[in-house]
């Protein structure tokens, strides 16, 4: 039997639901949902709002059905737990994001890669997710928050923050090494956080002089102004970048930085593009270079992500919007407004 505790009241909630790829999110009154085994339900205080939502909403990833309920950002409450899940209790505060869980039987699973597990499992598409006061998920995807975060600082470092910060952290980069952070967006802005805060040399490169006292806030020794000069020259200027971080999605941009990588340098994308790169064989054989794709990391890396974030003070600049205006903060995010992560929150 399911344990509960603090439910959302009644047997019905609030979700934000698109009902065709055409359609805008609206709020409806859903069915309130139990875990099955190996599963628990969470009361959802709040939900990031990841441009990643866009492409679910589209219905453009496997097994997506209408209506869809965006969300992978998710933070709040256990508050319910199915048959076999140990080491969780009613109560405690947890954060799920783009790993949503996976089979666990895989050679991906079964070495500890289950992002990158065939039938992942992503909150939105997999099942409903978190632009909702409630939702159930595997036990094994579930994360804890640590008390010195609150649910609103917690969402958008599930998705955001353990993506930048796991590529940080498996790329060559050591302390003192020059890391550079392509773009200063939702990714980007937590990206020099998190270099900085790694003990690297951190460049911050983006579109503009107006962006540089940002840059400096954000923690970055060095502004680059993209439009202002040749990225590459000014990052060999530097000495070369041991990492560029690319967190934008213009693919001509991360193209342009591939020169400025120093010996065995690495361009690491995390920005996501459908355009091709413009490197060259000998690009990359002139100082041994590497360009390759970085995607999120699975619970434990998450986890590590909010632990860090707690010591070292890194935190997402968020906007907070109650779930009933979701289709408005969908809107600011997709027109690249958001300063710099829009986060859903329920009152729960």
């Amino acid at each position: 039997m399911a344990a509960t505790s603090a439910t959302p009241s009644g047997t019905s909630l609030r979700a934000v639901q698109v009902s065709d790829p055409q359609a805008a999110p609206v709020l409806a009154e859903v069915p309130l949902r139990e875990p099955g085994p190996g599963a628990v339900r969470i009361t959802v205080e709040a939900c990031g709002v990841c441009h990643s939502d866009l492409l679910i909403a589209a219905g453009l990833l496997p097994g997506t059905t209408y209506p869809v309920t965006p969300g992978h950002e998710i933070a709040g409450r256990i508050d319910a737990l199915g048959d076999g899940v140990q080491g969780w209790a009613v109560g405690d505060r947890v954060a799920v994001g783009w790993y949503g869980g996976s089979c666990g039987r895989c050679d991906a699973c079964r070495t500890g890669d289950g992002v990158l597990c065939a039938e992942l499992q992503v909150p939105g598409a997999a099942y409903p997710g978190g632009y909702a006061e409630s939702v159930v998920v595997p036990a094994v995807a579930l994360a804890a928050v640590p008390d010195e975060l609150t649910s609103a600082e917690a969402a958008p470092l599930a998705c955001a923050g353990v993506t930048v910060y796991n590529a940080l952290r498996r790329s060559a980069a050591r302390p003192g090494d020059t890391v550079a952070i392509l773009g200063l967006g939702g990714l980007g802005h937590l990206g020099v956080q998190f270099a900085r805060a790694m003990g690297f040399r951190t460049v911050a490169i983006a579109r503009g002089q107006e962006k540089g006292p940002l840059a400096e806030r954000l923690g970055a020794h060095h502004y680059l102004d993209s439009t202002a000069g040749d990225v590459a020259q000014a990052l060999q200027a530097l000495g070369g970048a041991k990492v560029v971080l690319a967190t934008i999605t213009n693919a001509e941009a991360m193209s342009a930085t591939v020169d400025g990588l120093g010996r065995r340098g690495e361009l690491v994308v995390v920005g996501a593009s459908p355009d091709r790169l413009a490197v060259s064989p000998l690009q990359l054989l002139n100082g041994d270079r590497k360009v390759y794709a970085h995607s999120s990391g699975a619970a434990v890396d998450t986890q590590d992500t909010l632990c860090f974030a707690v010591r070292s003070g890194v935190r997402a600049w968020i906007e907070e919007v109650p779930l009933a205006e979701a289709a408005a903060a969908v809107t600011r995010m997709a027109e690249g407004r958001a300063r710099f992560r829009m986060v859903l929150t329920t009152g729960r």
